[in-house]
């Protein structure tokens, strides 16, 4: 039936997601990109009938999806570059998966990033650095997923379980910008002092606001696990911890590694995803699980 009232995603968690975030579509993607997107749209749809494998952000998106057993707390809404013709194959393909996913914006080669304001997204995952960098640009909390990134691990079952990295995507790059342009010293002697001043809030804030609340509706079968992983380390750890604290927003499990590789510690946390600002974190924690680029901040210029 079409609804003739208009239906509303007021309070709800938004997540817009591409077509190749969600499943792998690397195959398909190469031929779009050695001919034209005629070729790619006779590809899928001579593959209807056939499912895509599950891509980057699967395990994000079906966990979360799951919060929608009484009441909808969580919208997931396929915006991609991708032609509406291939678009059935990426419906059909949530269906085979039992993903209750019901809308789509299918804009073949343009920008579809636009569309997340009426949407009032809470988070955009694309293959396209260009889409990301407008939604972060429109204040839309976003990054690019790696999408040859180990997937998620199947050890969690009922938790969606979330890593941040913290300077320039929870929190402004501030910090980052003295760390950068003065070197760490300065970055450390900058935190201590400020250790009780909260930072200003980065591109992520609004995405773990979100989380938040979904963590405090009664329980379910489902939780979520949230994780800052930073290369801070003491004595600028406080001023993460009191920033968080400010906010009156609780992360599960902070790890301030001083510089170490997050990797392995990411491998033993077993996210379903892992944001960072810079792309060496991400090269390293996408051998070990799902991983997206927020290009934000001072080191993405």
């Amino acid at each position: 039936m079409i609804p003739h009232m208009p239906a509303s995603l007021e309070g709800q968690l938004v997540v817009a997601i591409s077509s190749r975030a969600l499943f792998d579509f690397e195959e398909e993607n190469q031929v779009f990109e050695a001919s034209d997107d005629r070729a790619y749209m006779q590809l899928q749809l001579q593959r209807l009938e056939q499912p895509a494998r599950p891509g980057v952000a699967f395990s994000l998106v079906h966990k979360l999806l799951a919060f929608n057993l009484d009441a909808p707390l969580v919208e997931v809404v396929i915006l991609s570059r991708n032609d509406p013709v291939s678009g059935m194959r990426v419906f059909r393909s949530a269906r085979h998966f039992r993903l209750p996913v019901q809308r789509g914006v299918f804009t073949r080669g343009q920008p579809p990033w636009r569309y997340l304001r009426p949407l009032n997204a809470n988070l955009f995952l694309s293959a396209n650095e260009a889409d990301v960098r407008s939604a972060l640009d429109a204040g839309v909390p976003a990054a690019r997923v790696y999408p040859h990134s180990a997937r998620a691990s199947d050890a969690h079952p009922s938790e969606v379980r979330i890593a941040f990295d913290g300077d320039a995507v929870l929190f402004s790059d501030e910090a980052e910008r003295v760390y950068q342009l003065q070197g760490l010293d300065a970055f450390h002697t900058h935190e201590f002092e400020r250790s009780t001043t909260p930072l200003a809030p980065g591109p992520f804030k609004p995405l773990l606001e979100a989380l938040h609340r979904l963590q405090r509706t009664p329980p379910r079968d489902m939780r979520i696990r949230t994780a800052l992983v930073t290369a801070r380390s003491a004595p600028a750890h406080e001023r993460a911890i009191r920033t968080l604290m400010d906010w009156r927003i609780e992360v599960d499990e902070a790890m301030f590694l001083g510089g170490l590789s997050k990797g392995e510690f990411l491998r033993e946390f077993e996210p379903d995803f892992f944001f960072d600002d810079q792309t060496g974190h991400v090269d390293g924690a996408a051998v070990h699980v799902p991983s997206g680029h927020v290009a934000a901040g001072i080191v993405n210029g």
